[in-house]
């Protein structure tokens, strides 16, 4: 061994040039290896991209609360039984979601001040629907104006006595200052509901709706 290269004295062929490129090349090979060598000698698959198109945003409305959605969102009102649930469309965009319990839930909202409520999330905002659902038999177009809890002791609470949807209809229009052939009244099984918030072109006002809005496959909203 030659003290001074390294190198076996039986090769003096060799020049130190090459073995340091030699030594180079394999130190590059190394470093171009799987770095999970020790799974099998395969690479692992790369970890999949977040999609970079985010769900729509669904708003939850739970008994005596209203809340807002904007364009393209939805709201969910969950375990409607007693209930009747109101969405109102604005003609700018978004909507105005309200859970009218008919018995007060504590810290909420009473029947009769949600359709106030609406109006001051609303902020003038012109309305373009609304669409009520629920358990139309269940109630009597006066709880809006004055709630079950409001009535004293021994007083006289009225009582529906059948689905009163023209009573309720009128009562939700004159609350909310809006025509009532902009309200529409369904009876629906109690459940979860789920209202969609429609992207709505420039000039086109929202569709009274709760599902998916028809759309062509351009993505525009076909006309009727």
């Amino acid at each position: 061994m030659s003290p001074r290269t390294g190198m076996p004295s039986y090769a003096p062929s060799v020049r130190p040039s090459l073995v340091v490129a030699g030594l180079a090349v394999a130190a590059s090979l190394m470093a171009g290896a799987p770095a999970h060598a020790g799974d099998g000698g395969g690479a692992r698959a790369a970890a999949p991209l977040a999609s970079p198109v985010s769900a729509p945003a669904r708003t939850v409305v739970t008994e005596g609360q209203v809340k807002e959605a904007g364009p393209g969102g939805s709201l969910l009102y969950p375990s409607v039984t007693s209930c009747l649930t109101l969405t109102v469309q604005l003609r700018s965009g978004g909507a105005v979601g309200a859970h009218a319990s008919l018995f007060q839930v504590p810290g909420e909202l009473r029947s009769d001040q949600i359709l106030d409520r609406i109006k001051a999330v609303a902020g003038g905002r012109a309305v373009a629907s609304v669409d009520v659902r629920g358990a139309v038999g269940a109630w009597h177009p006066g709880y809006f104006t004055k709630a079950i809890e409001s009535y004293g002791e021994g007083a006289e609470v009225p009582v529906p006595t059948g689905q009163d949807a023209a009573g309720i209809a009128a009562a939700v229009a004159r609350g909310l200052g809006v025509p009532t052939d902009l309200v529409t009244v369904t009876d629906v099984p109690d459940g979860d509901q789920i209202a969609e918030v429609p992207r709505i072109r420039s000039g086109e006002a929202p569709r009274p709706h709760s599902g998916e809005v028809p759309r062509t496959r351009s993505g525009a909203v076909p006309r009727s």
